[in-house]
Formats: structure tokens, sequence, C-alpha cells
């Protein structure tokens, strides 16, 4: 029986909650394919509040893409329109050819988040491997910022720790926020606090971070920083929120 956080009521805390962490979404059917599983995954993309399961439009991607085996590989005209949490977002089925770990990215538009009065723009990711190769799991992608994994991101137990190195332009970013969160999907968990809703950790002095979540499931890790630039909102120059954002399933612990 999975295990989850328990307690308070969900639409309670909703209704309550003065402000929830956005989240870019890129989630795949599975991922650890095996020659049993198929020949291809699919994978669904969004921008969302994934613990309240809150959906927010996702424009048609600036850039989608998969990495596998030092190849990069343009998916913009396979994305499919799909409706996400009762909003816009995508779905793609890509075949797996070979194999190895395959690295999916998306860099969406500028959401203008009027509550932060800032645009917002997520650099997601997320990794899959496929036919037991694990190879190529800790491949950087060169993306304006990201989460570096340090720690294997799939095949992992849940309460396993997970470390990744967050980095802007390439360099690491010391003592980044990390902001982490549940996609409650069907888990049906709860709160005693909307504080615990969105947790935080912080990166050390090399731009390092750890966490271990409490449960099994897919968590999003958010390290979030403020670009050099701003983007024009009604006349105004508006800050921009760069997030660099892994998304990493834990199993269920299976043993005694």
């Amino acid at each position: 029986m999975k295990r989850h956080l328990v307690t308070a009521s969900l639409a309670a805390l909703v209704a309550t909650s003065p402000a929830l962490a956005h989240y870019g979404m890129i989630i795949p059917n599975d991922p650890m394919i095996s020659q049993e599983d198929g020949r291809s995954v699919n994978l669904t993309m969004s921008f969302s509040h994934p613990f309240e399961m809150d959906g927010m439009t996702l424009d048609t991607p600036v850039a989608f893409s998969v990495t596998h085996q030092g190849s990069t590989t343009n998916l913009m005209g396979a994305l499919q329109d799909a409706t996400v949490m009762d909003e816009q977002g995508f779905t793609l089925e890509y075949a797996l050819d070979r194999p190895g770990t395959y690295i999916f990215a998306m860099e969406p538009q500028p959401y203008w988040e009027p509550a932060e009065d800032a645009f917002i723009i997520h650099y997601t990711k997320t990794y899959v491997t496929a036919y037991g190769d694990d190879e190529g799991w800790d491949t950087e992608l060169g993306l304006k910022t990201e989460i570096v994994p340090l720690t294997k991101p799939f095949g992992l137990w849940e309460h396993n720790v997970f470390q990744g190195i967050v980095k802007m332009e390439g360099t690491p970013v010391p003592y980044a926020e990390v902001e982490v969160e549940f996609l409650n999907d069907g888990a049906g968990a709860t709160v005693p606090d909307d504080l615990m809703i969105t947790q935080t950790v912080k990166a050390d002095a090399n731009g390092v971070f750890t966490y271990a979540p409490p449960s099994n499931g897919w968590w999003g890790f958010a390290a979030l920083n403020t670009a050099d630039y701003t983007l024009p909102q009604d006349g105004e120059d508006k800050a921009v929120e760069l997030g660099a954002v892994i998304w990493v399933h834990f199993e269920e612990w299976t043993g005694q």
C-alpha cells in the first residue's frame, strides 16, 4: 500500500492558501522502460501547481527536445495539444529506438504572473532510461539554468536521498533556493499546514542540494533565480524568475 502524508482536508487548505508554487512539468508514463513495456514512452507536459493538481495554461513552448548519447533532437513538431488539469498542455509519444538514457527538456514562453509582479520561465527536464541501460544519466544539457543530477534520477526508492547541483549559465549557484513539491495525482495526499505543500531547501556553497522524499511518486525540484534581464508588461520593465526544474520518480519500497 502506498503511503503519503495524511491529515487536514486538502479542499480547505487550497481555499486558504495565499500563494501556490508553479512548476513546469514533463511527466512520462514510466521513467524506466523495459523490453516488456513496449518501444516508446508517453509524455505529458503542463504548467501547474502539482500538489493541488491545479493547472495553468502552457502555451506552445519555445523549445522541446530529447538528448540521447550526446545527440539532441528537436521535438517541437511532434507535440500534440492536450488538456492537462483542465488547462492547455501537450502530450507526446516518443519511440525509444536504442538503450540508454533519454533526457527530455522544455523551454516555455514567459508566463506573466500578476501575483508575483514578474514573468516566470521554467527550464524543465526529466530523464527516462530504456532497456536496462542507464548510461548518460548525469548528462548536462547546457540550459540557461538547470539542475544537474548528482544522484541517478531514476531507479530510486522512496526515502532515498536525491542530490543535484544548481547551475546558471553552466556555473554553480551558491546557496540557491530549491522548492520541492509532490505531484498529487491520484494519491490523495494532504498536509497539516499549507507551509508543507512546497518545501524549501538551500544549496551549499557549491550549489549542491539534498532532499529525501517521504513517499513514492513524482517529485519536482525547482531552483529559482532572478534573470539578469527584464521583460516589458503594460509599459513597465518586469523581473523574470528563471526556474531550473527537474522531475524525479521514487519507487515504493517493496522490502521488509
